[in-house]
């Protein structure tokens, strides 16, 4: 089976990355105590059942979490897949000397322990309602314990790049740098060895390329195509589904003193920046009324406000708030400026074809009312590099980033991306919050969200979250992103879900051979 993919995967260790395509790489390789199916249910992997109050796996004070493995779980090299390989994955993310990509919320917890073999326990302080968002990889110990025992760090291990073991349906075999990477079907997958024997990852990092392959049969499996590709692909003879996500295209605003444009730091600024793009056109014209521009982090679920509507296209408003922010052209070079420092953004993005297309309207339009815009492209894996790595966002090198992204959890809506503690820095190089907001009231909000077990009272405190963000101008929709998967009708079986895509794909098969 042949599968394509717009970006090549930064790393095959889930630690080590927030990229999609990474994560969607990686599933075939390590499992999760738990997946989700097509309908975004929790379903067992690891697990004998999932934690509940009624099976005595959760607390009757929603603190601590008692997971029961399957006996007889094994690498795909043999060794015994144990609680120990929980611990260890704890225990590394944690670690000081491995610059992970965040380590929240594992850094909340109180007690770590596994009293035997099939047995996993942890606990918080407080009640954790997100839980279901943990445990979605396990690190195997037999490999990387004498790794991180001989280098004090796991950073540059060889399975980064080249994972000699196992515990997904698949196991790899070689990854050709800027061409494609192979996986071989693991015999010792606890949900049972896959149909398909062997799985091609292809990387075609041009839009046109990408969806012509896509049409010519040179891969069975796609996502992340413009919407305006649909129509083509559909002709093709091949199946589009638009599968919930939780992404959503955006742009993310630089709030860092030190590090964004001073013209960042006037609320006023940010929201003329909103006001000036024509985000309903956008989408009406180029991704051919397929999809809209979304109004929340959380669009299309509960926790999003719905008092909330999406910033207007009015650049006259935007322009009488440069005005009042004291930004006005005052040398008649068509830029305003303050101070002598001139009003020129940094906008930053990858090399997606769509996104540079968006990219030059976009500069258009804000010159029109004075913004200079300075655009930038960075391929994929230098783009979503973290900060440790140089990353342009991570290090906030930028004023205005876009891409997409999702609650890390989904479908669970908790994310750390806006707490203050993650805000990274060479003290913190761990830290996800790329855009250097940091609000005490929204820290607070998050922290109350966590621990709330009543369904309707945690919706209320995201809608005052997402209040906050949005007279903040912290985010800003450009459309909702549902995931647009494609994949070839010889592939039988294929149950994709945007979440877990590979949660049943043991059961795949080749109907043509």
């Amino acid at each position: 089976m042949l599968l394509s993919w717009l970006q090549e995967p930064d790393t095959l260790n889930p630690l080590y990355s927030s990229m999609t395509f990474a994560g969607y790489t990686y599933q075939h390789l390590l499992a999760g105590a738990w997946s989700y199916d097509r309908d975004l249910n929790p379903a067992p992997v690891l697990v004998s059942e999932i934690p509940s109050i009624e099976n005595g796996g959760i607390s009757e004070d929603g603190t601590t979490f008692t997971l029961k493995l399957k006996e007889g779980l094994t690498w795909s090299d043999g060794a015994p897949l144990t609680s120990a390989d929980f611990l260890f994955t704890y225990e590394m993310i944690m670690a000081e000397g491995n610059a992970v990509a965040s380590r929240d919320p594992y850094s909340r917890m109180t007690t770590v322990e596994a009293p035997d073999a099939t047995t996993f326990v942890f606990s918080f302080d407080e009640p954790y309602v997100p839980w279901l968002s943990l445990w979605g990889t396990v690190l195997p110990q037999h490999v990387l314990a004498p790794v991180f025992e001989a280098d004090g760090s796991i950073d540059f291990a060889e399975f980064n790049r080249a994972p000699s073991v196992a515990s997904g349906p698949y196991v790899f075999e070689t990854w050709e740098v800027g061409s494609f990477m192979r996986f071989q079907a693991n015999p010792n997958y606890v949900l049972g060895q896959p149909n398909i024997d062997t799985v091609v990852v292809t990387f075609v990092p041009d839009d046109v390329a990408y969806v012509a392959g896509l049409v010519n049969g040179d891969a069975d499996i796609g996502t992340f195509v413009a919407f305006s590709d649909v129509p083509a692909l559909e002709e093709a003879g091949l199946t589009v589904e638009i599968l919930p996500s939780g992404y959503n295209e955006a742009w993310f605003l630089n709030h860092s003193p030190e590090r964004a444009h001073p013209a960042m730091q006037d609320v006023r600024v940010r929201r003329a920046v909103a006001m000036a793009f024509d985000r309903d056109a956008f989408n009406t014209d180029l991704n051919f009324g397929a999809t809209y521009t979304p109004s929340s982090y959380w669009e299309n679920t509960p926790y999003a406000n719905p008092d909330i509507e999406p910033y207007p296209f009015d650049p006259a408003a935007a322009a009488a708030l440069l005005d009042e922010a004291g930004w006005v052209d005052s040398n008649g070079d068509g830029t305003r400026d303050k101070d002598g420092v001139e009003l020129v953004l940094r906008f930053v993005t990858n090399t997606r074809g769509i996104r540079v297309d968006l990219q030059a309207i976009a500069q258009q339009q804000l010159g029109e009312i004075g913004i200079g815009v300075e655009l930038r492209n960075f391929p994929s894996d230098q783009f979503f590099a973290g900060y440790a790595d140089g990353g342009p966002i991570s290090i906030g090198d930028y004023d205005i980033a876009e891409l997409s992204t999702t609650p890390g959890g989904f479908p669970d809506p908790d994310t750390v991306r806006f707490l203050c503690s993650e805000i990274p820095s060479d003290e913190n190089p761990v830290g996800v919050n790329d855009t250097f907001y940091c609000n005490e009231e929204v820290d607070a909000l998050f922290a109350a969200q966590a621990t709330e077990l009543d369904y309707d009272a945690r919706i209320a405190i995201f809608h005052e979250i997402d209040a906050l963000l949005y007279e903040d101008v912290v985010w800003v929709g450009i459309w909702h992103d549902a995931d647009v998967w494609i994949h070839n009708p010889r592939i039988s079986g294929a149950n994709l879900n945007a979440v877990d895509p590979w949660w049943d794909i043991h059961n795949w098969d080749i109907v043509d051979g």
